[in-house]
């Protein structure tokens, strides 16, 4: 479970999907992360500069604010459509296991419509 604390944040989830895996007899295979909410979102990107995820944020809400007209009666367009640009899942390589991530990537829970307390699936295979 992952409590969000703002409306747009980008959460490093990338330990918690380490410790999965560590679960899991798997060596080398694949790791699929998983967001089952249709305003949340799983994106891999810089986790050595904090600032990267504020730009993102910040570049987010300018191009789709959240409000502006949406027909969609709950109010929360935006974070519909910043969902599906993110996009749900996302899979990585599994080697010797462990997560095959670039030197300055990590994996990011996006929450679009917070705070709210999300899930994040992940499955090993290997």
């Amino acid at each position: 479970m992952i409590k969000t604390n703002a409306r747009n944040e980008l959460i490093d989830i990338t330990f918690g999907v380490a410790a999965e895996i560590e679960k899991t007899d798997v060596k080398d295979g694949i790791c699929t992360v998983f967001c089952p909410h249709t305003t949340g979102a799983i994106t891999i990107n810089e986790n050595a500069d904090p600032d990267v995820m504020s730009d993102i944020i910040m570049k987010m809400n300018k191009m789709i604010p959240h409000r502006e007209g949406y027909s969609h009666m709950e109010g929360n367009s935006d974070a519909h459509i910043k969902s599906s640009l993110f996009g749900n899942s996302k899979q990585i390589i599994v080697k010797n296991g462990k997560l095959q991530l670039g030197t300055w990537q990590g994996i990011y829970f996006c929450e679009f419509d917070g705070p709210r307390n999300r899930n994040v699936w992940v499955s090993v295979t290997g």
